[in-house]
This record gives C-alpha cells, structure tokens and sequence, in this order.
C-alpha cells in the first residue's frame, strides 16, 4: 500500500505490459531474430528517452530562459535597430522550444518517481551570462550596451550549440534531438549575424 500514491493508471499498465513481456521472453529458449528488428523492446519509456534527453530539456530550458532575460534587457536599452530586431527573434523562437522541453520532461516522467528531480544532476551550463555582467547590462545603454550584449550572446549561443550537440551525439529521443539540431542551425547562424555587427 506504500506505493498507491505513485502506481497512476498509466504506470500500471506500463508495468504489467513490462512484465508479461519478461515472462514470455523467459519461455522462450531461442526468439527468432527477425522480432527484435521488427518489434520494438518494451521499455516504459514513452518515445524512448535516456538520461541525457532528461538532462538536455532541463539544462537547456533554464539556459533558454536566460536568454530571454538578456532579450527582456534590450528595449530602452539598445542603440541598434539590427539588435533590437534580434533580440524579439530570439525570444520568438526561444519562448516555444522552452514549451516543448517542458511537455518532453512531462511526457518521460509520468508516473515516475523522479518527476521533479532533475534539478540536482545538471551539471553547470556553457555559455552562461554571470550575475555580474547581468547587472553591468541592466545599467547600460547606447553603444556600450549593444557591444556588452552582443558579446554575452555570442558566448550564450556557443554554449547553447555545445549542450544540443551533445544531446545529437548522446541522446535517444527523436523529438529532443531533432529540436537539438534546430538549435543548432538556429543559433548558429545568429552567432555569425552577431559577429558581423560587432565587426561593423
């Protein structure tokens, strides 16, 4: 009875869908092998998802969300109509994507124990814009701003790049890692676009 709070309908149903496979796998001396190319291994997990997928949504939400933050700076602020066009293309894009990591961590957790525990196992994140520099922004404006922000984003999207590529490399989740690449692609091409304005 110690469990009743946490076996949901779902997690029932997972686990003895679980366990009748475990039990007919142990019956059966030699399954052929053209079951396990064609059928796919029931794991509980919805979509297929590992540790890293888990890690990437969580760490890249919180580093998405800062960017949004540096965004929310930039009216007022800004001297650059280029930057400032940036900027409300940044949290346009960025807002969804932090929407969609909220709805993958849902989806994976249901029914588990470890639905809000994610939290304590990221380790720190690339690219983060420190409290310091976060202030010295907030109290800028002009062209010192422009050139602040723009170096702090620069350096915000390469660790955001880093991060989504590991989840490419690591991950197993087809939505995660497909959202992984567009960051990529995304944020990429907005580093060379920041670039050229701080050269011009």
């Amino acid at each position: 009875m110690r469990y009743a709070v946490v076996m949901t309908p779902r997690l029932i149903a997972v686990l003895a869908a679980l366990a009748a496979a475990l039990f007919v796998s142990s019956c059966s001396s030699a399954p052929p092998a053209q079951e396990h190319t064609e059928e796919p291994v029931i794991t509980g997990e919805p979509a297929g998802f590992n540790a890293d997928d888990v890690t990437f949504a969580t760490n890249m939400i919180s580093h998405h969300q800062q960017a949004l933050e540096l965004s929310a700076l930039v009216p007022g602020r800004a001297s650059n109509p280029e930057l400032i066009e940036l900027a409300e293309r940044i949290s346009a894009a960025q807002q969804p994507e932090i929407e969609a990591m909220k709805v993958f961590l849902v989806q994976w957790t249901e029914g588990s124990d470890a639905g809000g525990d994610h939290g304590g196992h990221s380790a720190p994140m690339q690219g983060m814009v420190d409290t310091a520099t976060m202030s010295k922004l907030e109290s800028l404006g002009g062209t010192e701003f422009d050139t602040l922000w723009l170096q702090s984003m620069i350096a915000h999207h390469q660790g955001a790049i880093e991060m989504a590529k590991a989840e490419i490399a690591n991950g197993e989740n087809a939505d995660a890692k497909r959202l992984a690449q567009t960051i990529v692609d995304t944020q990429q091409a907005e580093i060379a676009q920041m670039q050229g304005m701080l050269g011009g």
